[in-house]
């Protein structure tokens, strides 16, 4: 499966140790994540994460994968203090509109993250 995690940047410490607590379940997906969430969470935890741009433009290239319908599942750890200023809005609605399950908080990332453990998602190969 593939999984995005993004992470405002008060929220970064949060998903290095979210990724280094789930590392076993995390290892055997495709990751994908903003620039410098990917390299921290790569950097802590030894996972294989695809880093996209840095910031805003990183976000929009998750956006633009969601859209297509490339993502199974996103975590998402959003400030908020910044949430008008992200595409948090824009992602959610998209999440919507292909069924990718979204956590926005660390305790639904855990529910998420256990049902993936699980095989709960499998059926998301069956909509691509």
């Amino acid at each position: 499966m593939n999984i995005a995690l993004i992470a405002h940047d008060k929220k970064k410490e949060l998903m290095e140790a979210f990724c280094i607590a789930y590392k076993n379940v995390l290892s055997k997906h495709n990751l994908f994540a903003t620039g410098r969430t990917g390299a921290i969470v790569s950097e802590a935890s030894n996972l294989e994460v695809f880093s996209l741009d840095y910031g805003n433009l990183g976000e929009q290239q998750i956006i633009a994968r969601i859209a297509y319908n490339e993502m199974d599942l996103v975590i998402y750890f959003a400030d908020p203090d910044e949430i008008n200023n992200s595409g948090l809005i824009e992602l959610l609605s998209l999440c919507d509109r292909n069924n990718i399950p979204i956590a926005t908080n660390l305790a639904t990332a855990e529910i998420l993250i256990n049902g993936l453990q699980r095989g709960d998602f499998a059926w998301r190969d069956l909509l691509k």
